[in-house]
């Protein structure tokens, strides 16, 4: 199914070419042919005899130009699978029992291989010949023609179809998915939308039901999705096989659920001019409001322990939602419930930990609106283990959160951050408190046989020990091509301040445009361009020079690169003003528009630099400035 690998995928049908062809069928009658070919002994080799066709036990065969005898139903899946009307109509019209014949070795009739190719007017006629029973027929797989249409999407086929027998959406074998729930599976939405309005789903078996709701949450299709929960609410309590429900599902999607349950006026008054961002938005309600709805119907219909027994099974709901940052849907259970604040996993993790242990900031602000309260969860702690949520953020974050940033050095300040962030809130005991060991959250120190404890420093530490020394290798390749240009621009502008355009007076040495209002451009932004460059220069090799401690990565190191790049930025498009203005002086007597357009032309490097260095500018001013609004700013959401 499309969004979630736990849930179980329908089974895609395909349809099957049967290449084992009898001998005595395809020759029914050996005499009759051989006498047929000594009657065109004595023909010409380039002479064709005209095709026949022969009749043999069931089976219909075609005898071509070199006395082949192929089956009718090979010509009939060829004619199916190209849309060739014509060929299966001449087929039909010798045998009409060809209309529902199996023809491949999965028994799939020409309905269903012509509808899995999205053959429009080959379908429509062939519905035209096939009674409303046999419409019914399937494969040897289980599936009916509808299916297969359902999965290519084509809703005018299927339309066709429930025309002649309106039972064909409701009708499929116990273990193969309903006609519905095949359009979903595959993304078909307004197949999906025809065949639901089609379906009689009260007559569906509750576990159809739940997982079709499901599927639909999957494929983001909440329209249908909350069409289903206002047919059956208690479907908020079924599960899978799996054990998963819907819940659970909705846990996983993190981007797909609203703040609102009603979209805002602006919203709506988009609809027309930008769909796309209306689709959006009113899917993110919608799926909003279907939390609410599932949420409110298990609070509502469960005992204490059932409650706990469902956000516990197959998987921690909470967490699942915290690990993948969707704060939203925390919120709407929290709010209805908060004691699940203080529900925690039975190694002593709460939803804040996981937070920590994942980096997703906009769960782990809400801890900042418990007022008092945060200071008894930041420190919750696993007893057994002595694991405390320092401990957390001292270990390396996954790779898929590490490149959120580009560059190592910038990952390892990310990675600071939070420590430092999560620092501020423990008790200062756990700042010394030892973990156990745990292969299976970091590797362990081993020295002289004797497993070392760790403090959460020393964890840092340990951790982001490659992350540290990659930084530094990255930081240093960095401000080496930085360093490079700008010491190539300081050369260049410092050479063009004493060979001025134009040139010097012989009598007084002064330059000869010296009273020339684009001279003085020239001047200004040449001296610019040698000071910033220069400036760019010695921070480079401050970064150079630096000691590359872990203190470092926090501010000083980014802080360094940042200006350094500003300034060889500022640098080269002085450069470029100085070159524009030296153009114009020399070849303005020129009376053309050339100087202008070239001296203009000159500013692409800029925009070039520009393209290439801007993500990079900007993850530095976000990391380094921005992130101190990322943490410790509540906005009162939960209550």
């Amino acid at each position: 199914m499309a969004n979630s690998s736990d849930e179980e995928q329908p089974t895609t049908p395909s349809p099957h070419y049967d290449n084992d062809v009898n001998d005595d069928e395809c020759h029914p009658n050996s005499d009759a042919a051989a006498a047929d070919e000594a009657q065109h002994e004595g023909e010409e080799p380039d002479a064709i005899p005209n095709p026949t066709v022969e009749r043999g036990p069931f089976i219909l065969c075609e005898v071509n130009r070199n006395r082949v005898c192929i089956p009718l139903k090979v010509r009939l899946y060829q004619a199916a699978l190209k849309g060739d009307w014509k060929t299966a109509k001449s087929i039909f019209d010798i045998d009409s029992s060809a209309i529902t014949m199996k023809i491949t070795d999965a028994d799939e009739t020409a309905l269903h291989i012509a509808a899995a190719a999205k053959h429009i007017h080959f379908v429509e006629n062939l519905v035209d010949l096939t009674s409303s029973s046999a419409l019914a027929a399937t494969s040897g797989e289980g599936y009916t023609a509808l299916a297969f249409a359902a999965a290519s999407g084509v809703v005018r086929m299927a339309k066709v179809m429930v025309d002649k027998n309106s039972h064909l959406p409701n009708l499929h074998d116990l273990y193969i998915p309903t006609p519905v729930l095949m359009a979903v599976a595959y993304e078909r939405k307004d197949m999906a939308s025809f065949l639901f309005s089609n379906t009689n789903f009260e007559a569906l078996l509750p576990s159809e039901q739940i997982k079709l709701l499901i599927a639909t949450i999957s494929s983001d299709y909440y329209d249908m999705a909350l069409e289903i929960l206002k047919k059956k609410p208690e479907l908020a309590r079924e599960r899978l096989q799996n054990g998963e429900t819907a819940l659970h599902v909705l846990a996983r999607k993190p981007s797909m659920i609203g703040s609102n349950t009603e979209l805002s006026f602006w919203k709506t008054s988009i609809n027309s001019r930008f769909p796309k961002i209306y689709h959006t938005a009113l899917m993110q309600t919608l799926a909003h409001q279907i939390v609410e709805r599932l949420w409110n119907f298990v609070l509502g219909k469960s005992t204490m322990l059932e409650l706990h027994e469902f956000i516990k099974h197959p998987t921690r709901l909470l967490h699942d939602a915290a690990r993948v940052g969707n704060v939203e849907f925390l919120i709407i259970l929290i709010r209805s419930y908060p004691n699940l604040l203080w529900k925690c996993e039975d190694e002593g993790k709460s939803i804040f930990h996981v937070a920590v242990e994942n980096r997703q900031e906009s769960v782990f602000n809400l801890i900042y609106e418990l007022g008092g309260l945060k200071d008894f969860l930041a420190n919750f702690h696993d007893k057994q283990k002595n694991f405390n949520m320092l401990h957390f953020a001292g270990l390396l974050a996954t790779p898929n959160h590490l490149t959120k940033v580009s560059g190592a050095a910038l990952q390892m300040q990310r990675e600071l951050l939070w420590f430092k962030e999560v620092e501020k809130l423990v008790l200062s005991s756990h700042l010394q408190m030892k973990c156990d060991p745990n292969l299976e959250l970091f590797e362990v120190t081993i020295t002289k046989g004797r497993v070392d404890k760790l403090t959460p420093r020393e964890l840092f530490t340990k951790e982001h020990e490659q992350l540290q020394k990659q930084g530094e290798e990255w930081m240093k390749t960095t401000e080496n091509s930085c360093m490079l240009v700008a010491t190539l621009i300081a050369t260049v502008v410092f050479a063009a301040a004493f060979t001025v355009p134009g040139g010097n007076d012989d009598k007084e040495g002064i330059p000869i445009f010296w009273q020339n209002k684009v001279f003085t451009v020239f001047v200004i932004s040449d001296v610019a361009a040698l000071v910033l460059s220069t400036t760019s220069i010695l921070t480079f090799l401050s970064i150079l020079t630096s000691r590359y401690a872990e203190e470092d990565f926090l501010v000083s190191l980014p802080s360094k690169l940042l200006f350094g790049l500003l300034t060889l930025f500022v640098s080269i498009a002085c450069m470029v003003v100085a070159f524009g203005a030296a153009f114009f002086i020399a070849y303005d007597k020129t009376k053309t528009k050339i100087p202008r357009a070239i001296g203009t032309a000159a500013i692409l490097p800029l925009g070039c630099f520009c393209l290439c260095h801007s993500k990079l500018v900007v993850d530095i001013l976000r990391s380094t400035y921005w992130s101190i609004f990322s943490f410790g700013y509540p906005k009162k959401r939960l209550f």
